[in-house]
């Protein structure tokens, strides 16, 4: 399954983009905000993240930047259906890429393509320590649940607070558009 933004491509990721994932996260500031990422992240982390079965209820994409010269491999982000038939969307930008609106424009595909395939609604999560993952979350129309849990971070290898989120992707006849579910 693939997306195209007006700035980025969203693909699957094929074995012969372990050394551009490996590049991209391979930054202890990234994996940190991450749950299931080990630290470190070695080259054999990416080929086994790239061999994981496809769902194609739960779509994972590379995320290329495909605009100011060669394609780059800038993050990767996904939904995955949890083992408590939640929604989740997660998602990590490359270091050289923060403050570019990457995770946002990407998310927007993602909840997209999460509104097609029949989901009603999704949930997300930010390390307490990392608001800028939060501030993403909220530009994309998710609204905060006021629940905070623990939630282990296999790259911190503890657990680590995490404020919640949560965001309808049922449309409004009129409107079309994706909205906060009730609190």
């Amino acid at each position: 399954m693939f997306a195209r933004t007006p700035r980025l491509l969203l693909r699957p990721g094929w074995p012969e983009d372990a050394d551009a994932l490996h590049h991209a996260i391979n930054d202890e500031a990234i994996v940190r905000n991450l749950a299931s990422a080990p630290w470190p992240y070695s080259r054999n982390d990416a080929e086994e993240f790239l061999s994981l079965p496809h769902n194609p209820k739960s779509p994972r994409w590379l995320i290329y930047r495909r605009t100011a010269g060669a394609p780059c491999l800038v993050g990767t982000c996904g939904i995955d259906v949890m083992p408590d038939g939640s929604v989740e969307l997660g998602y990590w930008i490359g270091r050289d890429h923060w403050g570019l609106g990457y995770a946002t424009e990407a998310g927007h595909a993602a909840l997209e393509t999460a509104k097609a395939l029949g989901h009603r609604a999704i949930v997300a999560s930010h390390f307490i320590d990392n608001p800028a993952s939060g501030n993403v979350l909220l530009k994309l129309g998710f609204h905060r649940t006021g629940r905070s849990a623990p939630r282990f971070s296999k790259g911190r290898n503890k657990a680590v607070a995490a404020l919640e989120f949560e965001l309808s992707l049922e449309s409004d006849m009129e409107s079309n558009v994706a909205r906060p579910l009730a609190a």
